[in-house]
């Protein structure tokens, strides 16, 4: 018999699913909320239950918003001519620390076969329709430096050949399996910089 009640121990076991949570910090979590004050936990279940139902994505790059377009794609003083491919929502608020002005298209993931993902299961199709009615002249590959991240930037480069695009993948300087969210400023700005044709 469980000397925890089950609605703590419920709490513990959907937040121990989250990544980087485990089963302690997990405990710490749910003992900090029960301290709390009963607005504080409100607050926090309101703005979980409400996640999914106010976000949307983006009609044009795909990127996860409160607005269709979103904030990046409605600017009209950012550079519509460059598009900065990246894997996932994250990698799009670690470019903007960089001062990186362009456009984005996020494809919601790679390429991994071991994970059943393929490209049919990214949003792929909805670059190339981008880059068929659009005036871009550069793409930029920046998937994470991994093996699906450099499978995935080899597949969209091969698929955007046909185009007379400059296609340029971020340069090294970011960590082999490393990822994006993870970087500074300062390697995220060389990376841009450093830039190499592919």
């Amino acid at each position: 018999m469980s000397v925890i009640p089950k609605s703590i121990q419920d709490l513990i076991d959907e937040l121990s699913k989250l990544p980087g949570i485990g089963p302690k910090t997990a405990q710490r979590l749910t003992f900090y909320l029960i301290r709390g004050s009963e607005k504080n936990v409100d607050d926090l279940g309101n703005a979980v239950v409400n996640l999914k139902k106010e976000l949307k994505f983006c009609s044009v790059c795909c990127n996860v918003s409160d607005s269709d377009p979103c904030s990046v794609c409605g600017d009209p003083t950012r550079d519509k001519k460059t598009i900065c491919v990246i894997g996932e929502p994250l990698d799009v608020i670690a470019f903007e620390k960089t001062g990186y002005r362009g456009r984005y298209h996020v494809l919601g993931g790679v390429i991994s076969p071991v994970e059943g993902v393929g490209p049919d299961d990214l949003f792929v199709k909805q670059l190339y329709d981008r880059i068929a009615k659009e005036e871009v002249s550069e793409i930029i590959l920046a998937t994470n430096p991994n093996l699906e991240g450099e499978t995935t930037a080899l597949y969209i480069q091969k698929l955007l050949t046909p185009y007379k695009l400059n296609i340029t993948r971020i340069a090294r300087g970011l960590p082999v399996g490393g990822d994006l969210e993870y970087a500074d400023e300062i390697t995220l700005t060389r990376s841009l910089e450093g830039r190499r044709e592919y």
